[in-house]
């Protein structure tokens, strides 16, 4: 028995050294979108560099800001868009970008290679983007929508849905009232509002939403929706009676960008991750999977005719004319807050 003992006694403590000689898998946190990237794609990055992703989602640019902001769990990859991208820059919330190790970046297309609001892409690059629009049921609607003040025609009521993001609702309000969507002016902040409490008060609005939008519009819940321009696509290819535009008034045209918070905790990890994502093949895995355009070139090689030639997918040159990025407007934050609780109050 005392021998057996002994050798129980020796086997723990083998099992037990070897355990604290054990190195942990590698991993990655990243911080993204709901729906917007391929299962597959973080497979096969883990696959060919061993490297776990753990994947965490948000729905809102602001719920994504504020939870970076206020700390307390480290991300190591992020998918803000661009007006966000800019407010981090100014409050130092990113770590720059090396450029040496994403020899993938090439592949993205010039002109978004420098947006304005990151000058030579230093703590950003770009993943995907597209514009802001209607969504409607051509079965619903009287005549083809042209115009954002369809969202406000009373033959539609209850049957408008817009989304809880105070940038967007408020933005395609400020365009549709022949404002600049990234306006400082009080005066013209509170007519967007006055504006969205009428589409309320009229009745016309069903809902804010986010994601729920492109569920309700595909099932013919609603004759309208305000959607970013990917989600259309999918849309469209669930129900052929749909059918999306970037009204006359113009609209917002969008960039999402990968970055590396500066609570990173694996910044080798995360260039590889978003030097993966850069690949052509990957980027065009993930454009084909969630619908959205991707910048880069390269992918373009991968995709079908199908969704190249699709002008929501591609927009044409006319259509960009009409649309202007979103930019950081940090310093009337404030009064952009207030106008939105305005708006949303009950």
């Amino acid at each position: 028995m005392k021998k057996l003992s002994l050798l129980l006694v020796f086997v723990l403590l083998i099992v037990t050294l070897s355990g604290c000689g054990a190195t942990a898998k590698e991993s990655i946190t990243v911080y993204n979108w709901e729906d917007y990237i391929d299962p597959a794609a973080l497979e096969l990055f883990t696959e060919e560099t061993g490297i776990e992703v753990k994947y965490v989602r948000f729905t809102t640019n602001e719920e994504m800001y504020i939870k970076l902001e206020k700390g307390g769990t480290a991300y190591d990859v992020a998918f803000p868009s661009d007006y966000l991208i800019e407010r981090m820059i100014a409050n130092d919330m990113l770590m720059p970008l090396d450029k040496e190790a994403l020899p993938n970046f090439r592949y993205i297309t010039s002109w978004m290679q420098d947006p304005d609001y990151d000058p030579n892409s230093a703590y950003s690059a770009a993943y995907m983007w597209g514009t802001v629009g209607i969504l409607y049921n051509t079965k619903m609607v009287s005549e083809p929508i042209t115009s954002w003040g369809a969202m406000w025609d009373t033959q539609y009521e209850r049957n408008v849905l817009m989304m809880d993001s105070v940038r967007d609702s408020l933005g395609v309000t400020l365009c549709y009232l022949g404002y600049d969507l990234n306006t400082r002016s009080q005066s013209e902040l509170e007519a967007a509002r006055d504006k969205l409490i009428e589409q309320r008060e009229s009745g016309v609005l069903l809902a804010y939403g986010v994601d729920e939008i492109k569920d309700k519009m595909v099932a013919g819940e609603a004759a309208m929706g305000l959607v970013w321009s990917g989600d259309a696509v999918n849309s469209i290819k669930l129900n052929p009676d749909l059918a999306y535009v970037v009204p006359d008034e113009g609209s917002n045209v969008w960039l999402d960008g990968m970055v590396i918070p500066k609570t990173c905790k694996n910044y080798d990890g995360a260039m590889q991750f978003i030097n993966f994502m850069l690949r052509s093949d990957i980027a065009a895995m993930n454009s084909q999977y969630i619908g959205y355009s991707t910048p880069n070139d390269g992918a373009l090689e991968y995709l079908p005719e199908e969704m190249t030639s699709d002008p929501n997918f591609n927009p044409p040159e006319d259509v960009i004319a009409r649309c202007t990025f979103f930019h950081d407007v940090a310093d009337v934050l404030d009064v952009y807050n207030r106008i939105w609780l305005e708006v949303t109050a009950n």
